[in-house]
This record gives structure tokens, sequence and C-alpha cells, in this order.
């Protein structure tokens, strides 16, 4: 039987954690943007909370991986949420957030 490191299963009990209250957050959430929020901003916060308590547990080889893994994810999180975000507004969804700053008239510049 493989003996699990304490402090490597403290991290990835937080990492599954912090995805738990993201998926509540997708349920309980009322609006699309703020769903997106709750999934694009928790899901690389988990995976690097899980990802130190696996590179703790695993060694270096896989630690190495899981750098590279971590930083592709911080690169194309972000962009990906965005395009989320400007698919989702381009749409017309009903539930407009409560200041429309991509609206022309509102003083920003057109898109």
């Amino acid at each position: 039987m493989i003996a699990v490191h304490p402090v490597a299963w403290v991290f990835v009990s937080a990492g599954i954690a912090v995805i738990l209250l993201a998926g509540l957050g997708l349920l309980k959430l009322k609006t699309p943007y703020a769903r997106i929020h709750a999934a694009g901003k928790a899901s690389p916060v988990a995976f690097l909370i899980a990802s130190v308590g696996a590179s703790l547990e695993l060694g270096w080889a896989a630690a190495a991986r899981l750098v590279v893994a971590s930083g592709a994810l911080m690169i194309t999180l972000p962009l990906a949420v965005h395009l989320l975000f400007r698919a989702l507004h381009s749409t017309g969804a009903t539930e407009d957030p409560p200041v429309d700053e991509l609206r022309e008239g509102h003083g920003s510049r057109p898109v």
C-alpha cells in the first residue's frame, strides 16, 4: 500500500473543496455572467492547489510536468473565459449585467 504524505493530502483536499464550491456557485448564481465567473476563477486555483499536493506526493519529474501544465492553464484559461464572456454578450442574453460597458452610447469606444 502506498503511504500518502499528510501535507499532500491537505493540498489535494483543499483543491477538491475549491472546485466543489465552484460547482455550488454554478448551481446557485443566477446570471450566466456570474456562473462563468465562478467557474473561470475557481478552476485554475483548484488545479494549482491540487497540483502542489500531487507534486509533493509524486516527486520531481511529475512536479515538472505539473508546472508545465499549470503554466499552460494560466496562459489559456483567462483567454478562454474572456472569449466565453464575449460570446455570451454577443448572443444578447436576457439577463444582462447592471452596467453594459460594451454597448455603444455609454462612453466606451466601439468594439
